[in-house]
């Protein structure tokens, strides 16, 4: 698979990230900066592969306060019950946080 980011409209996901070949930390970096580039409220569907960066990569992007909307493996690449799950490529889609609401008296 390559790396690659760019604004998709399959399954109603807004970007599409393939890092399943990268390695921490540029795992969460190619993330960020996607995440940095999105619109508040915009989806993207980032794929991992490794037991690092799946756990590595969904608690750092909940800590700056986006939401994990889904993390699942995709059934297809995780066949061989002798492997652990965590080797195969895993689906994270996480929706970019909204902006907080303006306090009301304080817009003027």
């Amino acid at each position: 698979m390559s790396n690659r980011d760019e604004k998709t409209s399959e399954n109603c996901a807004d970007y599409f990230l393939d890092i399943s070949n990268e390695v921490c930390p540029l795992t969460f970096v190619r993330t960020k900066l996607l995440l940095e580039r999105m619109a508040p409220g915009e989806m993207a569907d980032v794929l991992l592969r490794g037991a690092e960066p799946l756990a590595n990569v969904p608690n750092a992007v909940a800590s700056q306060g986006h939401t994990i909307v889904e993390l699942v493996p995709l059934a297809a690449d995780h066949v061989d019950p002798a492997i652990p799950a965590s080797a195969g490529v895993h689906r994270l889609r996480v929706r970019k946080m909204l902006p907080p609401h303006r306090i009301r008296g304080r817009d003027s």
